[in-house]
């Protein structure tokens, strides 16, 4: 019988490893803008997200957004929306990346309670699906489809 792994290289995907964290969640590094950071992975979220401290970090240009983010415990939070940044992943790439902008404090106040690192920000569901991810609990990995190389 074939390995997941074996079986996905053949199609063109690349394993990029994940950490769990304390809290029980995935991290992963990523390349945005061309400056490394530590996001989580979380299928649950929408949108690829980072938070309003990493604008300059992360070169971002930003617009106002009558959007209200809510997720981790928080409701209606204010947004900003940065469009046309590119996102990297190992070998895996992407332009044109749409990020939303929020306050992250109460996420990493909620990583650093569990004595875990904060993050820059949240890889979400968009980046997940164009790279037509598949996430491997139990090797603690997740595949990504190199076809969408930097499009």
């Amino acid at each position: 019988m074939t390995s997941l792994k074996s079986f996905l290289n053949k199609k063109n995907y690349i394993k990029i490893p994940l950490t769990l964290t304390a809290t029980n969640h995935f991290e992963i590094i990523a390349s945005l803008n061309g400056v490394t950071g530590r996001f989580i992975l979380d299928t649950g979220a929408s949108n690829t997200c980072v938070g309003f401290d990493k604008i300059t970090f992360f070169n971002l240009t930003t617009k106002e957004s009558k959007i209200k983010a809510a997720g981790a415990g928080a409701t209606e939070m204010e947004t900003l929306v940065s469009t046309k940044n590119n996102i990297e992943i190992k070998a895996w790439g992407t332009k044109k990346l749409k990020l939303v902008l929020f306050d992250l404090q109460h996420v990493n106040n909620a990583l650093a309670s569990h004595n875990s690192l904060p993050v820059d920000g949240i890889i979400g569901a968009d980046v997940l699906k164009k790279a037509k991810a598949i996430i491997d609990y139990k090797k603690k990995c997740v595949y990504l489809k190199q076809k969408n190389l930097k499009k």
